[in-house]
């Protein structure tokens, strides 16, 4: 498969990230910084825009491992869709237990037709709520925005750098059997476990059952909850764990790295031999054994790295700073693009050049474990979290390059603003939908040429003003 394949569709990441509001910590602990995306439409076969940044995509979906369909990476892959077009309105949040157990009543059907016995139907349904709260969640995700760089601050913070060198020490020897059978490195192993659950700190206490029942039988996103709790209830009849100890988020991601159940049943790994895949427990090796699986799954190259800081020239065509562009890093550093240190990037596979805040910002060459990491999360933001927490794990520098401090994220309206700005002067985004993808990031870029700007694509507050 070529890369402009793997590719397709994609542009350079904007330095925006749409995420849910933190507590600080008060202690060592660090709570995972992992993006809380809201929900979109998405049409069936691939959808023409798909922002490059985390916002707007199913819950439940695109915050860690799960079967997710093509429209949403733009990728090519051999899975169903997970979800079904949603057709009926969202029910009150009040007084709908009796038809909640009536719904349960009816599902117990579809699910011995799926396979699953009457007695694990029996100990998984019995006794369960209707839980408000999930279904509350999932309709009212506020969208809080935040700077890459503000992000970045939180995600690879000097604490969870700390954190996480002392889970490589403490968990070393099963981590460097796990690099060893799976060919993925242990910090990267590591620092998705750093971003998904804080190194095991919080894992989830939702129980999964009842929340995957609850969604389902809401209608918003039945069909894929519905989904979701067969393929929890099939955990359960394998015998990996109990219904008291599938626990995790509101959205049904299990465990220390976060797996949805649909995904816990293609790549979730037995490394301890015990007979269970036990990826809630104190024991972190089945989980972490897990994510290496699904990364090597889909492609991860060792000794690649995800990308490297880069500087570019003065006068640097920012015109190729496009992920369908790509070349060998010393075809790269014939036109000027050198590692921090001034030296050629080894030729570690075809690369494109990322500018995350446009040409103010930090630059890196991004190679094809980039977008295997983005099988985990679909937010380039979270790659780029990853990426550079694993590298600061194996004892590699902050990132050098500079950040736009002046500016903020665009809002979701501001993004709509922008676009029906650029496609009446002429630069049409083929819609305003709030998402910066790789058409609206087209736009921008043909809109700065003509006015003499960079043409580096960056969607900032002074180039919404500029239009305005």
């Amino acid at each position: 498969m070529t890369r402009r394949s793997r590719f397709a569709g994609a542009a350079a990441l904007l330095s925006i990230i749409a995420i849910p509001m933190l507590p600080q910590a008060a202690s060592a602990l660090e709570r995972s910084p992992r993006p809380e995306l809201r929900p979109v439409e998405l049409g069936p076969g691939g959808a023409p825009e798909v922002a490059r940044q985390a916002v707007y995509v199913l819950p439940g979906r695109s915050l860690r491992p799960a079967a997710r369909p093509d429209a949403l990476l733009h990728r090519t892959r051999a899975a169903a869709p997970e979800t079904a077009p949603e057709t009926e309105a969202p029910m009150p949040v009040s007084n709908r237990q009796a038809p909640f157990e009536a719904w349960l009543a009816d599902f117990r059907g579809r699910a011995r037709a799926a396979g699953i016995s009457q007695a694990v139907l029996d100990r998984a349904l019995h006794g369960l709520r209707y839980d408000a709260s999930v279904v509350e969640r999932d309709r009212n995700q506020a969208e809080f925005t935040r700077t890459l760089w503000d992000y970045l601050d939180t995600a690879v913070s000097d604490t969870r750098i700390a954190n996480g060198r002392a889970a490589l020490r403490d968990h070393g020897a099963v981590l460097e059997r796990i690099e060893a059978r799976y060919g993925v490195e242990k910090e990267v192993v590591t620092a998705i476990w750093g971003l998904e659950s804080a190194y095991g700190a919080f894992r989830g206490e939702t129980k999964v059952i009842e929340a995957m029942a609850t969604l389902a039988f809401d209608g918003r996103r039945g069909a894929f909850f519905e989904q979701q709790l067969v393929a929890a209830l099939k955990i359960l009849q394998a015998g990996d764990t109990t219904p008291e100890r599938m626990t995790g988020s509101w959205a049904g991601a299990m465990g220390h790295t976060q797996f949805m159940p649909t995904s816990y049943l293609e790549h979730a790994q037995d490394f301890t031999g015990d007979g269970r895949r036990d990826i809630w427990g104190g024991d972190p090796a089945d989980a972490l054994a897990s994510a290496a699986a699904y990364l090597a799954h889909h492609g991860w190259e060792k000794g690649q790295p995800w990308g490297v800081e880069v500087r570019v020239p003065e006068g640097f065509d920012y015109s190729l700073s496009d992920r369908e562009i790509t070349k060998l890093p010393s075809d790269w550093a014939a036109l000027g693009v050198v590692d921090m240190a001034g030296r050629p990037v080894p030729d570690h596979g075809q690369a494109s050049v990322l500018l995350p805040a446009g040409s103010q910002g930090a630059a890196f060459l991004i190679f094809d474990n980039f977008a295997v990491l983005e099988r985990y999360n679909t937010a380039d933001a979270y790659v780029i979290a990853v990426g550079h927490l694993s590298d600061r794990l194996a004892g590699g520098p902050p990132i050098r390059g500079g950040w736009p401090h002046g500016d903020r994220a665009l809002t979701y309206d501001e993004r709509k603003e922008m676009q029906r700005r650029l496609t009446a002067a002429g630069f049409d985004t083929r819609g305003i939908d709030g998402k910066v993808g790789p058409l609206t990031i087209a736009a921008v870029r043909a809109w700065q040429t003509a006015q003499g700007l960079t043409p580096d694509g960056y969607a900032s507050p002074a180039l919404l003003d500029r239009l305005r």
